[in-house]
């Protein structure tokens, strides 16, 4: 035994478990009047903020929520969705926010796989949610979220209210203990992918991780002390990037929206005088094409973060020539959300021009300060690549923000981490100074305004059409939305279909953001063997 092991063992004054339920205690602490949550006329503090998640937490465990146990959440940018990132895990169990862009069998199956106790439902969404409830053996507790400002279907008899009203607040403690979880590697959250080969899979994140990445967020960022935060990125996709906890870390304030619509977004820049705000390509192209009088609002330094299909450089070049400032960041499901950054460097970019520096903001950068490991390898032998800024790879890495593997899905966990590394299925290349850039994706995989969607799936639906004999999906590129759809449709013979009665189809089976935006009837080039050549169909929709 060394002499630094002998009678230095960990104890309670020296050793505390990560979790970001220690931020919000701090923040309640240190800044009890400083506003944590704004939508509307609702303002909470994060005395308030606290004091409701206490009470949320202490209803659960009441009514037998425990440690492992997962509580559903379907529900818009609202405060119960904030609250919901602290309250559930301080009860020991696990969240699951649900995509509220899936349709009924999707988020039927996530409350089947994920084995929801509670499912707490946004009023907006509560057709949604009864219609995937009513397809459940053994449905959990529902508590609706009765919001004044939306029209929509209360779905289950109690209220979140009602449920807050079963507990009584607490006194603020001097640190978290009594909240903290038994190990920081249990399980804090649950995400859903977008399905890539048939149903999604369960994405398990662990006190740790969220802790340590919400930690880079603020670093990331350079976010300082109480940033004014809007939440134009869902908090339901990898738990809002873990925003909600990197709120806490800086005392910040969370401006929520129900709705992201280009007067919104502008109005409520103006009004609460927000610093930062997260969103994929199609938000930024949206807020760069509406209105100039609604442009002139932004009369203060704004910051964005933005991911998803790598925003075209004139994207980002027409942002900074707003005055609000672009960081393009990359990640996964898998990894928390974003875990790596284009870092500007002023010294060696700033005296180019905006085109030139546009373009190198367009890619996905180096890792983020609590990444431990990030490169461009090849997939079998996990040799690195050459940095040339050529040679293609697959994105891999390694760290405390990458998740805890698959719910109930060894074999897809196993394969994610083989060689000690995560495989994120992105094919890029590896530039001279360090920095990656993605050239395409693996496993077809469309990113529509931030949004996945599976080929596969899309043509899985594709083939069930009574008229289609064939069908392959590809991206096409999209000014708007980054990538959308593109089917090429073969008919069967004799059949006849319009390219808007297959949208139409797929509309009606699918989320309808699923949906192809094009449908070209053809045949599908194939290689000897039967594969169909999707690299000649993508050539194919972009010539379209």
């Amino acid at each position: 035994m060394s002499i630094y092991d002998e009678n230095l063992s960990q104890n309670a004054a020296n050793y505390t478990q990560l979790s970001p339920i220690s931020f919000l205690r701090r923040a309640a602490q240190i800044y009890p009047e400083k506003p944590a949550v704004v939508y509307g006329n609702r303002r909470l503090t994060w005395l308030e903020c606290w004091d409701r998640c206490v009470r949320l937490a202490g209803a659960l465990r009441a009514r037998g929520v425990a440690k492992g146990d997962t509580v559903a959440i379907l529900a818009a940018n609202i405060p119960e969705m904030f609250e919901a990132h602290f309250a559930v895990p301080m009860c020991g169990a696990v969240l699951n926010a649900i995509n509220i862009r899936l349709d009924a069998p999707t988020v039927q199956f996530i409350l089947e796989h994920g084995e929801a106790k509670v499912f707490l439902v946004d009023k907006e969404f509560g057709e949604l949610a009864a219609v995937a409830l009513a397809g459940l053996d053994s449905p959990p507790l529902v508590v609706h979220i009765d919001d004044p400002e939306v029209d929509g279907t209360l779905a289950g008899s109690m209220s979140y209210d009602d449920l807050l009203d079963e507990a009584a607040g607490g006194e603020l403690p001097v640190d978290a203990a009594a909240y903290l979880p038994a190990d920081e590697w249990d399980a804090i959250a649950l995400n859903y992918t977008s399905g890539t080969t048939g149903n999604p899979k369960g994405v398990v994140y662990h006190h740790r991780g969220a802790y340590l990445n919400a930690v880079s967020n603020a670093l990331t960022w350079h976010m300082g002390e109480h940033p004014v935060y809007l939440w134009t990125l869902p908090m339901f996709h990898c738990n809002g990037w873990c925003f909600p906890w990197t709120l806490a870390v800086n005392a910040g304030t969370s401006v929520c929206l129900r709705q992201v619509r280009d007067d919104a977004v502008y109005q409520a820049i103006a009004a609460e005088r927000v610093t930062h705000f997260c969103g994929a390509p199609v938000v930024l192209n949206t807020l760069l094409n509406a209105d100039e009088s609604l442009q002139q609002l932004v009369q203060h330094e704004v910051k964005v973060m933005t991911a998803g299909a790598a925003p075209p450089a004139a994207i980002i070049e027409g942002m900074q020539a707003m005055g609000i400032d672009v960081t393009h960041v990359y990640g996964l499901t898998e990894t928390y959300g974003p875990v790596t950054l284009c870092a500007w460097r002023s010294d060696l970019w700033g005296h180019l021009s905006a085109e030139e520096q546009a373009s190198l903001k367009a890619r996905q950068g180096v890792g983020g300060q609590m990444l431990e490991g990030l490169m461009v390898a090849d997939p079998d032998t996990l040799e690195p690549v050459a940095r040339d800024g050529v040679t293609v790879g697959e994105i891999m890495m390694r760290g405390n923000n990458v998740m805890k593997g698959y719910l109930k899905n060894p074999q897809a966990t196993e394969e994610s981490f083989n060689g000690g590394w995560f495989h994120s299925g992105d094919l890029a290349v590896w530039h001279a100074d360090g920095y990656i850039q993605i050239k395409d994706r693996s496993k077809d995989i469309i990113i529509s305004g931030g949004e996945n969607i599976s080929s596969i799936e899309v043509e899985d639906m594709l083939f069930k059409h009574p008229d289609i004999l064939e069908a392959a999906v590809v991206a096409k590129s999209d000014e708007k939305w980054g990538e959308t759809p593109c089917a090429f449709v073969t008919l069967k013979p004799g059949a006849a279909l319009s390219a808007e009665e297959v949208i139409a189809y797929c509309r009606d089976h699918l989320a309808r953001f699923k949906a192809p935006r094009h449908v070209v009837f053809t045949e599908l080039p194939k290689t000897s063997t039967g594969k169909v050549q999707k690299f000649a169909l993508r050539e194919q929709a972009e010539a379209i």
